[in-house]
């Protein structure tokens, strides 16, 4: 136990350590002499100064996927010791840190720069990354894994894995547990297809989308829906350690993991804005794709990692929590940071490609969620979740550098795309609408049982 847990803890430290040394040379090293000996010129070492902005990214990223590591597990252990209100909120802010590092970074600099070139492309940038983030979770989480944990050995062996009769048919069965995050989800996409509609995120958005997120805290916490966490690997293992050495490892990884992810999120997105420019790629597509790839590895490890141990159900739950939580909290606290940065209340503007973006992230949600309606999913709907992901960020690319001359613009593109998942997700819930209604009694019976309205009721039935 404890070598399979000091092994990857030793990796995701070794993944942030070429950071922490080039940091440490290029700002604290020259700030340090430079107070010691006033007016004494000091730069970086030549070596470092020399570092290309592929070198640039490359140690950045690897910075911010071992710092996210390091942070998942600290939040984990630190559910032991603290309240269970406490750990959940915190758990919340902690899923979607990644991620909300690069979107808080454009949200700041769209307020920074407001009313320039600079600033608008900052608030594109922000909406691009948040919705790349948010279709990646889905096209290649939902979907990889649920093939990955089908197809993978041992599989016959896992509860949640069911043979069928049928090409493609054989399906992961998921919680029933799970049916709360799925209808908070679908409130929160159904929200999401309005947001465009505005001058662009505001404060109603935030209200609307935060207020969601509180409520299914409030839920989760009163009526008891959340069922009791078992933790595995690098959390198990610090679990045991004495109350304060404990607490001292996660504040130590909470501080660690913060501080490189806070140093290296900026020259990690710069970066990849000049390699885009360099090689002849948008910004916002090098930002909407790339950035979030590293930011959602750590998540998409740990449920491969559980899917292998045989814990398909409880991957699958933190796949669709994580969604819901970046379909919250993401988007609804970038018009904060916007704000802060303009110095005052502002709305995050965008322009009507990010519109497209965002209505198209809704689609493919709203999709998805239809195919979770009866709790399980099969190989056929998986396969067209990831299908219908990779075939349009592959078409899009095509269309933006211009391979091949195809009579529709990027954004029409992404028009099309939304028109499809929307019409297939209409069409599977008309087809479940029973399993639909079935599922938004169970949820309203669930937040009647934890937020009863003039007195106690009796606990509902599942149908």
């Amino acid at each position: 136990m404890r070598r399979r847990a000091l092994a990857p803890i030793s990796i995701a430290l070794a993944l942030t350590f070429p950071w922490v040394v080039m940091w440490g040379t290029t700002s604290l090293l020259p700030w340090v002499v430079n107070a010691i000996v006033p007016g004494l010129e000091y730069g970086a070492p030549a070596l470092v100064r020399s570092t290309s902005t592929l070198g640039t990214v490359i140690v950045t990223g690897l910075a911010v996927l071992g710092a996210s590591f390091l942070l998942a597990w600290a939040a984990e252990t630190a559910e032991k010791d603290v309240p269970r209100a406490f750990a959940i909120a915190v758990l919340a802010v902690l899923a979607v840190a990644p991620e909300y590092a690069v979107d808080a970074l454009y949200a700041w600099d769209a307020g920074q720069f407001a009313g320039t070139p600079r600033g608008i492309e900052a608030g594109n940038l922000a909406v691009a990354n948040m919705t790349g983030a948010n279709r990646i979770l889905i096209g290649i989480g939902w979907a990889g894994i649920a093939l990955f944990t089908i197809y993978r050995r041992g599989s016959s062996i896992d509860p949640a894995v069911e043979r069928r009769s049928g090409f493609l048919a054989d399906v992961v069965v998921l919680d029933r547990d799970i049916g709360l995050e799925v209808m908070f989800l679908l409130a929160a996409t159904a929200w999401a297809f309005l947001v465009p509609l505005g001058d662009g995120i505001d404060i109603l958005d935030m209200l609307v989308l935060v207020g969601l997120y509180v409520l299914y805290i409030a839920v989760i916490l009163r009526g008891e829906a959340e069922p009791e966490t078992e933790h595995v690997g690098v959390p198990a293992y610090l679990q045991r350690f004495p109350k304060g050495r404990r607490i001292a490892v996660v504040l130590f990884l909470f501080a660690y993991a913060g501080g490189i992810i806070f140093t290296a999120v900026e020259p990690f997105a710069h970066g990849l804005e000049l390699l885009g420019q360099n090689v002849g790629i948008p910004s916002f597509f090098m930002i909407q794709w790339i950035a979030p790839l590293a930011s959602e590895s750590p998540e998409l490890i740990v449920v491969i990692y559980l899917v292998n141990k045989a814990r398909s159900t409880a991957g699958f739950n933190a796949l669709i929590s994580s969604k819901l939580n970046q379909w919250t909290l993401l988007i609804g606290t970038l018009v904060v940071v916007h704000s802060l940065a303009l110095g005052q209340y502002g709305v995050l503007a965008f322009d009507f490609k990010q519109s497209a973006e965002i209505w198209l992230t809704a689609a493919q949600s709203f999709f998805a969620i239809s195919l979770l309606l009866r709790f399980q999913i099969s190989v056929r709907e998986a396969l067209t979740l990831l299908v219908l992901f990779l075939s349009q960020v592959v078409i899009e690319f095509v269309i933006i550098r211009e391979f091949v001359i195809l009579p529709v613009t990027s954004t029409e593109l992404l028009l099309i795309y939304t028109a499809i998942y929307v019409v297939l997700g209409t069409a599977l819930f008309v087809r479940r609408r029973r399993s639909f209604r079935r599922l938004v009694r169970r949820t309203a019976g669930t937040v009647g049982d934890a937020m009863p309205i003039g007195g106690d009721r009796p606990r509902s039935t599942d149908d």
